[in-house]
């Protein structure tokens, strides 16, 4: 695999962020539990939340939605909406929770999120997305920045997918994360709108060379990270979101082929999980069910002898009420054969 050169590397920062390699949000998959758990497979990778709605951070439970461990930075919140005020309100809320990033919504299809009048469906209104971009700016002093489509059902005219970015670009997002497909609206499940609309890299690249100056990240149908750094000679990011989530260890070098870190040694499965151990004990102390956290280990073995032994098992015993860490332990037994 080739390596990527060796580069300059500042921490990052609420003013600045490195979004080389990103994890998707995504729903019911990247909560806190599974964000600790990736984190340990690199310090440099920019993690999001899932999509929070404006509404629910303004009058619902902001601990709930909005908690995070410090150990999850760089991280960056999804926020969903389209009323430019009340971005505004859950945008100071944000902020001092302390993340490092507030990225809008304008990519996903659902039913439930277009029966509000926000995800991809915002593509439709470029105007009133740069006033929610201009409201989210105004609110603090953290990169406001915007995750979108290549258009939304037969839209096929570059002109108005680069006309879209152009008016979040001047209303001054840091960067736009391109899904490089079109969002169906009607017809297909939000499963099939990561699958079945066309990709257009071919777009995505042609974007960043309208906007050179704009941080232009890719995402869809990214696999491994020999793809990334394909994709890396033309945009100045990527992002994924299931490859990793279903098999985590992908992770595993990205700090040195990606980021061009030096490792001493490369850990294993085992030392990753063993890594995690000491904050599953954690929440279990606090009450969280063993399931809510270990949901995210069962791809960690994938493409391993036994890993079907080790899923099973954990899916059928973390449920359990009085599930605790003999069952990580006897999961694991069961991958020696």
């Amino acid at each position: 695999m080739q390596l990527a050169n060796e580069i300059p590397l500042v921490p990052a920062t609420r003013s600045t962020l490195n979004r080389r390699f990103c994890i998707a949000p995504m729903m019911d998959c990247s909560d806190r539990h599974s964000r600790f758990f990736l984190r340990l497979f690199s310090d440099n990778i920019l993690l999001y939340t899932e999509m929070v709605t404006a509404a629910a951070i303004v009058h619902g439970d902001r601990d709930r939605l909005l908690g995070f461990s410090e150990q999850e930075h760089p991280l960056a919140v999804q926020l969903g909406g389209s009323d430019p005020e009340l971005l505004y309100r859950a945008a100071q809320i944000c902020h001092d929770y302390g993340y490092d990033e507030i990225n809008l919504n304008c990519g996903c299809p659902s039913d439930r999120v277009q029966s509000g009048s926000f995800g991809a469906c915002l593509m439709k209104q470029p105007p009133l997305v740069a006033e929610c971009v201009s409201a989210l700016k105004s609110a603090s002093s953290l990169p406001v920045t915007v995750k979108h489509r290549t258009g939304v059902d037969q839209q096929e005219d570059y002109d108005v997918f680069a006309g879209f970015a152009a008016a979040q670009v001047e209303a001054g997002a840091a960067a736009l994360i391109v899904h490089a497909r079109n969002a169906w609206l009607q017809g297909l499940s939000p499963k099939q709108n990561r699958e079945i609309p066309p990709l257009k890299y071919d777009w995505v690249y042609r974007l960043k060379q309208d906007f050179p100056e704009q941080q232009i990240i890719v995402n869809g149908g990214i696999r491994n990270l020999d793809a990334c750094l394909d994709h890396l000679q033309q945009v100045d990011g990527v992002m994924l979101g299931r490859e990793p989530y279903s098999n985590p260890y992908l992770l595993h070098d990205v700090d040195q082929v990606v980021f061009g870190r030096q490792q001493c040694a490369t850990p294993g499965r085992s030392e990753m999980l063993h890594r995690f151990y000491p904050y599953i004990e954690q929440q279990l102390e606090s009450g969280i069910p063993l399931m809510r956290v270990v949901r995210h280990l069962l791809g960690l073995f994938n493409g391993q002898p036994h890993a079907r032994r080790w899923r099973r098992y954990l899916s059928e015993n973390a449920c359990r009420k009085d599930a605790g860490m003999d069952v990580l332990y006897r999961a694991e037994q069961l991958l020696a054969g």
